[in-house]
């Protein structure tokens, strides 16, 4: 059973409550899906679909007017990813669940969508509210993106890994801010392709650590590692043709500051092996 987890915790009382009601509402989709005695639930899912909608407008709301209260960079992003859990809500309050097997079928559909959901919205955006400084901060360095030892954490291959994601991130910042013009948006598409794989092989790499020492903050981890290369799938390339400059330079802050934000608050809790 999927359970509200301290890795889910933002810090901000009312939003993470809320948080926790969202995987209460996960957990009676899974207790129907589960139901045993085989009677009708089309007034039970109803319910569900309807507590799911109102939750949206409501949590949506509140944690919209924080990110605007306190400036956050990742307001229009978020609000982007609100607009997408509403229409697939109202999708769902569409579908025809008259008859038994149709109604176990949009359950199975209502629990996979919702746990992907929670844990690559939660852990892969809103665990950044907050935690961004507005852009012009970022660019007010001379090197936003360099690797000081700040970010160490004593464990070799994942520190030497780390600095190549660093690297990485700075080609990118330097090739955007720099940019003049679209004619180099093949370029800008090659390295982030490659800080995606290189994140993949990274990820694997201290996953398979994590594995060898038996670190019990390993399922938290991997979920956090799954919402990022999530994010990073989801580039919208419309929006690169359209804005390049802007979109391209939104992500680099963002990629920056979760990898800044993960290692600091994360990663340096992982055990050095003995």
């Amino acid at each position: 059973m999927i359970q509200f987890t301290d890795d889910c915790l933002l810090g901000v009382e009312q939003i993470d409550e809320e948080h926790r009601y969202l995987f209460e509402l996960l957990g009676r989709a899974d207790y129907l899906l589960q139901n045993e005695y085989g009677g009708d639930l089309y007034e039970d899912i109803k319910e569900l679909l309807g507590e799911l909608e109102n939750y949206a407008d409501q949590h949506f709301a509140h944690e919209e007017a924080y990110m605007k209260k306190i400036c956050d960079p990742e307001l229009i992003l978020q609000r982007t990813q609100h607009m997408a859990f509403r229409e697939a809500i109202t999708e769902f309050l569409v579908k025809n669940i008259d008859e038994d097997e149709e109604q176990h079928e949009a359950l199975e559909e209502l629990l996979s969508f919702l746990a992907k959901w929670l844990y690559r919205h939660i852990l892969g955006s809103d665990t950044m509210i907050g935690k961004l400084p507005p852009l012009e901060e970022w660019m007010l360095k001379d090197n936003p993106c360099e690797f000081s030892d700040e970010y160490l954490i004593g464990i070799d291959l994942i520190d030497r890994e780390h600095k190549k994601l660093f690297a990485l991130v700075e080609r990118a910042n330097h090739m955007v801010r720099d940019w003049s013009d679209i004619n180099d948006y093949d370029g800008i598409m090659s390295i982030l392709k490659e800080l995606k794989e290189y994140t993949e092989i990274h990820f694997a790499d201290e996953e398979s650590y994590m594995r060898s020492i038996n670190y019990e903050g390993y399922a938290a981890q991997k979920r956090a590692h799954d919402a990022f290369i999530s994010r990073l799938d989801e580039v919208d390339l419309k929006r690169i043709e359209e804005n390049p400059k802007e979109y391209l330079s939104s992500l680099i802050e963002f990629l920056l500051g979760w990898l800044i934000n993960h290692i600091l608050q994360v990663d340096k809790k992982i055990p050095v092996k003995g």
